[in-house]
């Protein structure tokens, strides 16, 4: 496979991960947006927030085209989680924003170079510390998938809302008494080991 078929079969999974992601904000009251949902301060807002972090880091500045706008990083007096919550006075808007022009930041990378470059992930042990534009492709495009599934998992549990996209929920389940069924049958096969 060339550069060009490899790198359009990997944008476009990374295009779905995005999607799927930006997706479970849809509707969100900005509390249930922003709210920690698990012990460890999880939140939705908060997952964009560091992906975009994330894709202007390791497709960006790593591959030598630094993002043009100060991140969480620059500043010396952000915590090491800082880019994982999102702040009362950054709107949901100043979140999307940055998302989406980190994002396109990120594919203006892998449009202007082959596969092949070699980057500097200066926080990476120095036997990876040099990988290729594919590899860290790979990486974002894993990071994004997982932090995805974390918020399919979340957007769940604050109003059941579940599925891949708006247009393809890809659940065997449809209405509330066939998956509250479901969950029944799958709760009594895991009760034989309590």
């Amino acid at each position: 496979m060339d550069d060009d078929a490899a790198k359009t079969v990997l944008l476009r999974y990374l295009t779905n991960a995005r999607e799927a992601l930006l997706w479970k904000l849809e509707g969100l009251p900005e509390y249930d947006a922003r709210r920690p949902l698990t012990a460890t301060g999880t939140n939705l807002l908060g997952l964009v927030k560091h992906l975009a972090c994330v894709e202007a880091g390791y497709l960006g500045n790593c591959m030598g085209r630094p993002f043009p706008e100060p991140m969480v990083w620059d500043d010396p007096g952000a915590g090491d989680d800082d880019d994982l919550w999102v702040r009362a006075d950054e709107s949901r808007d100043d979140v999307l924003g940055l998302y989406a022009r980190a994002t396109a930041h990120a594919d203006a990378t892998v449009a202007a170079l082959p596969l092949d470059a070699v980057g500097e992930v200066a926080w990476w042990s120095e036997e990876r510390r040099h990988p290729t534009l594919h590899t860290l492709l790979v990486h974002v495009l894993a990071e994004v998938a997982r932090h995805a599934g974390h918020a399919d998992v979340l957007r769940e549990g604050v109003d059941g809302v579940a599925g891949v996209r708006r247009d393809d929920g890809n659940l065997t389940r449809d209405g509330e008494e066939d998956r509250a069924a479901y969950r029944e049958q799958v709760e009594r096969a895991a009760a034989a080991f309590r």
